[in-house]
C-alpha cells in the first residue's frame, strides 16, 4: 500500500508562523515599513517565540514578557539597547493583535525596559575616516574599486543608512547641484546634500557602471542592484583592509557624519533633517555633544577666565 507524502512547501504553517506572516503583511501594507524593518521585527519575535515554546506566541501573558526580559538581561547577558528593541517589537506585535481583534490586551505595553547608560554615539575621528576613505581592497576591478569608494564617500557625506544607499536610483541623483533624493524609513522621501568629494566619486563610478536595465544607482558586475547586505559587506571588506581597530559598521559612518557636522557648527535641526529623523528628540543623542562643543567655543571666546585675577588668584593679606 503506497502512501503519498506532502511536499514541505505544501505543509501548513505553524500557528506562530501563520500569525507572523499576517503581522508582516500588516507592517508592510498598513504601517508602510521597509522589508529590512519587517525582517528585524520577525527576528525579534521568533526569538521570543522560541523561548516561549511552539504555539504560545499569540497567547503570551505579561508575566511571560517580564520573565523573557529578565532572562535576556540575566542568563543571556544581552545588552540593554537590544532588549529595549526586542521589547518594542513585542509591543508593536501585540498592539497589532489587539488592533485585529485577536486579543483584548497588549501584554508588553506595561513592561519596562532596562535602563540604558548615557553614552555618546560611537563614531570615527576625522583622521580615521580619512584613512578609511583612502583604503582599497586588493584584487578588485576598477569598476568595483570606484563603486566601493563612491559608496563609502556617500555614506560619510550624507549620513544615510545602508538600506537607503541600496534604494537610490539613477534619476534620484543630481550631481550638478550635489543633492540626492533618498527613501528612508516608512518610505518617506527626503533630499540630502553631498560634498564635492562624494559627487566626484559618483561621477567616476558612473563612468564605468555597466550598462543595464536596472535603474539602481549601485549595481554588481552583472548589472543587478546591490542589497543592504551587499553594502554591509563592502564596508566590512574596506574597514578590515584599513587596519582600524575599533568596532565599526556602516551606521558608525552615520554617527561620524552627524558628530563632525555638529563639531563644525551645524545646528541640531539641520542635522535632524539630513539624517531623516522625524522628531528632534531622536537627534537628542547628539545634544550632549553639541553642548560640549558650545562650551569649548564659549571658553575660548570669553576673556574673563583668562584675566590675571582669575587665572592667578592672589592670597588675601592677613590683617
Amino acid at each position: 500500500m503506497s502512501h503519498s507524502v506532502r511536499s514541505p512547501r505544501h505543509q501548513a504553517q505553524s500557528p506562530d508562523e501563520a500569525t507572523l506572516s499576517a503581522f508582516a503583511a500588516y507592517l508592510t501594507l498598513e504601517r508602510n515599513r521597509s522589508p529590512l524593518t519587517v525582517d528585524a521585527y520577525l527576528r525579534d519575535l521568533r526569538d521570543f517565540a522560541s523561548w516561549l515554546g511552539s504555539g504560545k506566541l499569540a497567547k503570551a501573558t505579561m508575566s511571560d514578557v517580564r520573565r523573557y526580559v529578565m532572562y535576556q538581561a540575566g542568563e543571556r547577558k544581552v545588552d540593554a539597547r537590544t532588549i529595549r528593541r526586542r521589547l518594542s517589537s513585542l509591543k508593536t506585535f501585540y498592539g497589532y493583535l489587539k488592533w485585529s481583534g485577536e486579543r483584548g490586551d497588549n501584554p508588553a505595553s506595561e513592561v519596562p525596559g532596562p535602563r540604558m547608560a548615557d553614552r555618546k554615539p560611537e563614531h570615527l575621528h576625522v583622521s580615521e575616516v580619512e584613512r578609511l576613505l583612502h583604503t582599497a581592497v586588493a584584487g578588485r576591478s576598477d569598476f568595483q574599486r570606484l563603486r566601493d569608494h563612491a559608496i563609502m564617500e556617500l555614506l560619510y557625506a550624507t549620513g544615510i543608512r545602508r538600506a537607503e544607499v541600496a534604494s537610490i536610483r539613477i534619476h534620484d541623483v543630481d550631481l550638478r547641484n550635489r543633492v540626492i533624493e533618498v527613501t528612508g524609513k516608512g518610505n518617506k522621501k527626503r533630499t540630502v546634500l553631498m560634498n564635492k568629494a562624494a559627487a566626484q566619486a559618483l561621477e567616476q563610478y558612473l563612468g564605468v557602471r555597466p550598462r543595464t536595465d536596472d535603474q539602481s544607482l549601485f549595481v554588481g558586475r552583472h548589472g543587478r542592484h546591490l542589497t543592504p547586505k551587499h553594502v554591509w559587506r563592502i564596508f566590512r571588506d574596506l574597514y578590515d583592509a584599513s587596519g582600524l581597530q575599533k568596532h565599526a559598521t556602516p551606521h558608525t559612518l552615520r554617527h561620524s557624519f552627524a558628530t563632525h557636522m555638529i563639531e563644525n557648527d551645524a545646528n541640531l535641526e539641520t542635522v535632524r533633517e539630513l539624517l531623516g529623523h522625524e522628531h528632534l528628540s531622536t537627534t537628542g543623542i547628539y545634544l550632549k555633544l553639541a553642548m560640549e562643543h558650545k562650551r569649548r567655543q564659549y571658553d575660548e571666546a570669553h576673556p574673563r577666565d583668562r584675566m590675571d585675577d582669575v587665572a592667578r588668584p592672589q592670597r588675601r593679606k592677613r590683617e
